[in-house]
Parts: C-alpha cells; sequence; structure tokens
C-alpha cells in the first residue's frame, strides 16, 4: 500500500479511538459510591423491593398447613402401608425359619421373595425427556 493511505488509516484509527474516548468521559455518570461510604442527596438511594418480607415473620407463623388429602389418595396410602406392612412380616419370618413363608413355588425355577413391581416403579418414574429437548 502506498505510505499515504497507510497515513490516512492510522489518522482515523486515532481519531476515532480518541473520539470515542471523550465521549465516554463526557458521558460517565458522576462519581460512584465505594463500598462503605454513606449515602449523600446526590446519588441513588437504596432499592425497596416491593414483594420482599422478611424470614422472621414466616419463621414465626411456621410453614404452610398441609394439603388435604382426597379419599382416592387416603386409600393409596393405606394400601401402600398394608403392602409394606406385609412384606416386613414376610421377610421376618423367612429370615426366622430360613425358608419362605409364602406358597411353594410351582415350577422348578425359584420364585423370587418379593412379587415384581415393575409397573409400580415405571409410574412412579418421572416422564423421560422428549430427545428435540436439551438436557439441561
Amino acid at each position: 500500500m502506498p505510505r499515504p493511505v497507510l497515513k490516512a488509516v492510522a489518522f482515523l484509527l486515532v481519531a476515532v479511538s480518541l473520539g470515542a474516548f471523550t465521549l465516554g468521559v463526557v458521558t460517565a455518570p458522576s462519581r460512584g459510591r465505594l463500598p462503605g461510604e454513606r449515602l449523600d442527596g446526590v446519588t441513588g438511594q437504596p432499592i425497596q423491593a416491593q414483594d420482599a418480607t422478611p424470614l422472621v415473620d414466616e419463621r414465626i407463623q411456621g410453614a404452610a398447613p398441609p394439603v388435604e388429602l382426597t379419599e382416592e389418595e387416603k386409600a393409596k396410602l393405606e394400601a401402600e402401608k398394608l403392602a409394606k406392612a406385609e412384606a416386613l412380616a414376610l421377610a421376618k419370618a423367612e429370615a426366622e425359619n430360613g425358608a419362605p413363608a409364602g406358597p411353594a413355588p410351582t415350577s422348578p425355577v425359584a420364585a423370587p421373595s418379593t412379587p415384581d413391581r415393575i409397573g409400580e416403579v415405571l409410574e412412579k418414574a418421572p416422564a423421560a425427556a422428549k430427545p428435540e429437548e436439551p438436557l439441561f
């Protein structure tokens, strides 16, 4: 490139950088407040949240009351408790006797001591993420 073109480009770069610096100094806000400095009337006031509540109120009032269960949910919970109690009693009987307390298996292959509950596990499992959606 010819020398005068390089000088013109250099001059434009210097002019643009000085102009940007000057605009930054002129448009900068007034002196800020350092941490620990008191507020004076010129600087901004602290922001007050409109819907903020102190944690003390929540601790004094306690947790929210429990949600009432429907009859179906109560029956399901009772059924689960009964199933757990039966499984616990069966496990205790097996531990004491050394043999399964339930009926003898009819097939030559030994049956599992607890019933297969894969359907219940699959119902309680969360839905799988769609392949189109990102994992995070």
